[in-house]
């Protein structure tokens, strides 16, 4: 599975690990990614999403009818 947020675009970015030492050696951080199945009265279906942690609150907040209108005005096929 890719680990990049669908809606917010969120994917693994690098950085150091620091000991106490302070010495430094490379690491990732990867975004909390869920794959979800949000039901789509419009179309009376299921839609299969993989969004981050903070996506998924704001397909809580906004609406899924919304969030999918703005995925498909951006050329996302869902």
């Amino acid at each position: 599975m890719s680990r990049v947020c669908e809606l917010t675009g969120k994917r693994p970015t690098s950085g150091n690990r620091v000991s106490h030492a302070n010495n430094k050696t490379k690491r990732m951080f990867i975004p909390n990614i869920q794959e979800k199945r949000f039901w789509l009265p419009s179309e009376k279906r299921f839609v299969r999403l993989k969004l981050s942690a903070r996506a998924i609150r704001t397909v809580t907040k906004q609406g899924i009818e919304r969030v999918v209108a703005d995925l498909r005005k951006r050329g996302v096929k869902v």
